[in-house]
């Protein structure tokens, strides 16, 4: 005898089971830290733990429910690793706030503002992106024709900071907007548009792309015609990199296309074009900043130089983010400090561009690779998302959010620890921002809807009855 078919619905009740679980593991890892942090820096627990876990515990709960109901066949442990990164962000944020509150009470000055509480409105923002990411995109195939909008929408929102009296300029880089009080970063938003544009470019001209050209050590180049997307793609990364002085949104927009092309054609040649395009343009950055002396690129140089020189006199006040964070990694050790008992508020932007250092001082070792399986998890569910897909637009939209996000934690944990220079981007979910942060869960719900999608069992017409079939031979 077959055996009998599992039950699809009795599959949907166990997966969302799971992930309830997980869900409310994550909350409690997430409402416990920020009680630790009370408990270590001001010696009681914090009063505000009841309602920051109150709080979480709702935004999750509405997201939770949205997704069981809007996408019930979705890949379960995305939401959890979020939910796991964004609150344990929460905890370190009130960390630092409570440490710049405990030295200004020190030095008699006036109490500055703490970030957690915003913090926590921009993620009740980016659950609402979520939800309606969600309840507007009920099929991921209709973004396909809307291609060539979002590039628009992309080039248009990456614009903005140049706009005069709109864009401002923060530690030497403008791709910050100011309105009606608020700060944002449009490039943020940019990406999703973007990797629509990506996707749909490419589902229509991947067959063109895949043709090879001359053969060169082993490795099939493309033809010079087919060229012109990767240029185009390079040149608007240059544009960035010389105009709004933003090595991260550069490297993140280029890096992205170039992997969703070689998926697309499934052609190496398309990764070494890439990566010599990328070489070529650092190679020239660096030299018009340092030979040639030209202003626009004098970032790149000082970034370079800080990175291959940081303890040179020459360079050390360039450097001297860099130089904390690796103190506070050396302090850390294997298994950290504990929370609360380190000192990452010495490293500058510790809540933004330098919260992994924070994390490698007060949880360790042990306690960042735990941080970087679950962006890899991330990064692994939507890779297997896009294998399951059923089509290739799906295929290559979940890839790119994919490769955003794998590119996007490279770069900065990279950054950070030395690897390579830094590039000024926010690390997804943990970092200080509001823009990143419901720019990352918009992601998220496009990840789970194309999940929900490739993951639904297959309707299969219904088999004929026995009057069908008697009306089928009558008639013939």
């Amino acid at each position: 005898m077959s055996e009998a078919q599992p039950n699809p619905a009795v599959q949907v009740r166990k997966r969302r089971g799971a992930e309830l679980v997980l869900i409310v593991v994550a909350l409690a890892v997430a409402v416990g830290a920020y009680a630790i942090v009370g408990i270590t820096v001001t010696g009681k627990l914090s009063q505000q733990v009841l309602s920051y876990g109150a709080g979480l515990a709702i935004l999750v709960g509405i997201a939770h429910v949205i997704v069981r109901i809007m996408t019930p066949y979705a890949d379960p442990l995305l939401l959890p690793c979020v939910v796991f990164l964004n609150g344990l962000g929460l905890a370190l944020i009130h960390r630092l706030d409570l440490t710049k509150i405990e030295n200004a009470r020190a030095n008699g000055e006036s109490l500055p503002r703490a970030d957690a509480p915003l913090q926590l409105t921009w993620t009740a923002v980016g659950v609402a992106a979520f939800i309606l990411v969600l309840l507007v995109i009920r099929d991921h195939r209709r973004l396909q024709r809307a291609t060539y909008t979002a590039l628009f929408a992309g080039v248009g929102l990456l614009l903005l900071p140049l706009v005069p009296g709109l864009g401002v300029r923060f530690q030497g880089a403008q791709i910050w907007i100011r309105f009606a009080g608020l700060s944002f970063q449009p490039g943020e938003i940019a990406k999703v548009c973007l990797i629509v544009f990506f996707a749909g470019y490419l589902v229509v001209k991947k067959d063109a792309l895949a043709l090879a050209g001359r053969r060169f050590i082993g490795i099939d180049l493309p033809r010079g015609r087919d060229l012109g997307p990767i240029l185009s793609a390079w040149l608007i990364s240059l544009a960035i990199l010389v105009f709004q002085r933003d090595l991260g949104t550069a490297l993140l927009f280029f890096g992205a296309f170039v992997v969703l092309l070689y998926v697309s054609t499934e052609r190496p040649g398309w990764l070494f074009v890439g990566g010599g395009l990328f070489a070529g343009g650092a190679w020239f950055a660096y030299i018009a900043a340092t030979s040639l002396h030209i202003p626009q690129f004098s970032h790149i140089a000082n970034r370079i130089n800080a990175w291959l020189h940081p303890f040179d006199p020459q360079y050390r006040e360039g450097a001297y983010q860099i130089i904390q964070s690796l103190y506070g990694f050396a302090y850390g050790g294997l298994l950290g400090r504990g929370l609360g008992e380190g000192h990452p508020n010495l490293v500058p932007l510790a809540k933004s561009d330098f919260i992994i250092a924070a994390i490698g001082e007060e949880l360790g070792l042990t306690g960042l690779m735990a941080i970087l399986v679950l962006y890899g998890i991330i990064v692994e569910r939507g890779l297997r998302t896009a294998l399951v897909c059923r089509d290739h637009f799906g295929k290559l939209l979940a890839t790119g959010v994919a490769a955003v996000f794998a590119i996007q934690v490279f770069v900065v944990v990279g950054g950070v620890t030395k690897l390579i220079p830094l590039t000024g981007l926010t690390t997804p979910f943990l970092s200080y921002g509001g823009s990143s942060l419901v720019a990352n869960w918009a992601l998220v719900a496009l990840m789970l809807r194309i999940s929900d999608q490739a993951r639904r069992p297959a309707t299969l017409p219904a088999a004929p009855t026995e009057d069908a079939l008697t009306q089928v031979v009558v008639r013939r």
